[in-house]
């Protein structure tokens, strides 16, 4: 007899050298470097490097990558045409899913035959590069506007800021949401990285293999969570309305977005660096956030007096959607491709290690159907 396991919790389903957790003392690393480190003193180009190299880049290396990266930064005019072809009301993750995958037909030859080909790597590259670019793109394409130029003279953060809004932003708003690109960029093998796995472990496209983890990174559970987070406390109104809506929630046996996590059985340690984030720069600046935010610190402290005797704290979605919603003036069906455009680089290198060293993916199954049975001939 085969035990089944829901969700295949706890079972390894590959090795890899990429990223590691931690969950009972809360720590996330990639490369064996912790995400504290790599946000203190990393940037989002630097991070994307190691993650596909396996090492902190030389000076030169970490040059040689970012002209690359400006370099990629536009489409072809087809993927633009293409989104202005779609309904302006659609799910920008809908349309990110659709563009990448479209893009493979640009790189028909970047196979996984050879994964280190200079072919290949380039695609890859492509990928990390154009995400942000189709990102900025639909959040203006969506509204009746004409996309924004990329600048080949920015940095990645702030390139993509320039695509969104039309002029560059201050410094100090480019490292808060550098540092949110490199808590976003890699987290182990959760539900998108597997379904991209899974898509390259059949020898797919990388474009495919990725338009794959975009689709299911889309859902409510994974990285559309932080949509919910954002409704749940407009629904809640204030702090003081708190402890009645989450013990409502409790005694109903209702989701509590934004808590709990299936490694951590504490605070996420990307929860935590973003809401001392969001602290700091309320205190440099002075800016008045909504109630969002104080009713977040009610909820979470209300739920570690009720939870936390069962390992439930805040995940990375619980303070994003207030940090992207109140500091940086995104809109929420904006969320998820921004966290997508980040998590593009933990995808190619989760793409390249599967191909390297490959066996399709083909889990089994228990069977509860019918035993065999003769088809009726009366």
């Amino acid at each position: 007899m085969i035990d089944y396991i829901p969700g295949l919790a706890n079972v390894p389903a590959t090795e890899s050298s990429i990223s590691s957790i931690d969950g009972p003392n809360g720590i996330l690393a990639y490369r064996g470097y912790s995400i504290q480190d790599l946000c203190e003193h990393s940037s989002f180009e630097e991070t994307a490097l190691l993650l596909q190299n396996g090492e902190l880049p030389n000076t030169k290396e970490l040059e040689e990558f970012k002209d690359l990266l400006h370099k990629k930064y536009e489409v072809k005019r087809n993927i633009r045409a293409l989104l202005w072809s779609l309904p302006a009301s659609g799910h920008p993750m809908d349309v990110l899913q659709t563009a990448i995958a479209a893009m493979a037909t640009f790189y028909p030859d970047a196979g996984a035959s050879q994964p280190d080909s200079a072919y290949t790597q380039n695609a890859l590259v492509k990928i990390i590069s154009s995400m942000s670019t189709l990102v900025a793109m639909w959040t203006r394409i969506s509204r009746g506007y004409d996309p924004i130029k990329p600048a080949s003279n920015l940095g990645y953060a702030e390139n993509f800021m320039y695509m969104c809004f039309g002029e560059q932003v201050d410094a100090d708003l480019v490292k808060l949401f550098d540092v949110c690109l490199i808590l976003h960029a890699e987290h182990t093998i959760n539900a998108s990285t597997f379904s991209t796995m899974v898509t390259a472990s059949s020898l797919a496209n990388p474009f495919s293999s990725i338009s794959a983890g975009v689709g299911t990174l889309a859902g409510p559970l994974h990285g559309g969570a932080n949509e919910s987070v954002l409704k749940m406390l407009d629904e809640i109104g204030s702090p003081e309305n708190a402890r009645a809506w989450i013990e409502g929630r409790l005694k109903n046996k209702q989701v509590i977005w934004g808590m709990g996590h299936r490694e951590y059985r504490t605070k996420d340690p990307r929860a935590t660096i973003l809401e001392k984030m969001i602290k700091d720069y309320v205190a440099k600046t002075g800016i008045t956030l909504s109630n969002r935010f104080e009713t977040a610190l009610e909820v979470e402290s209300i739920c570690e007096e009720l939870l936390s005797h069962k390992g439930v704290y805040p995940n990375v979605d619980f303070y994003s959607g207030v940090l992207y919603s109140e500091v940086f003036k995104f809109t929420p069906e904006h969320f998820t491709p921004i966290f997508a455009m980040s998590r593009s680089a933990g995808w190619a290198a989760h793409w390249h290690e599967q191909v390297s060293n490959n066996r399709i993916f083909r889990p089994t199954q228990i069977y509860t159907g019918h035993d065999f049975r003769d088809y009726p001939t009366s």
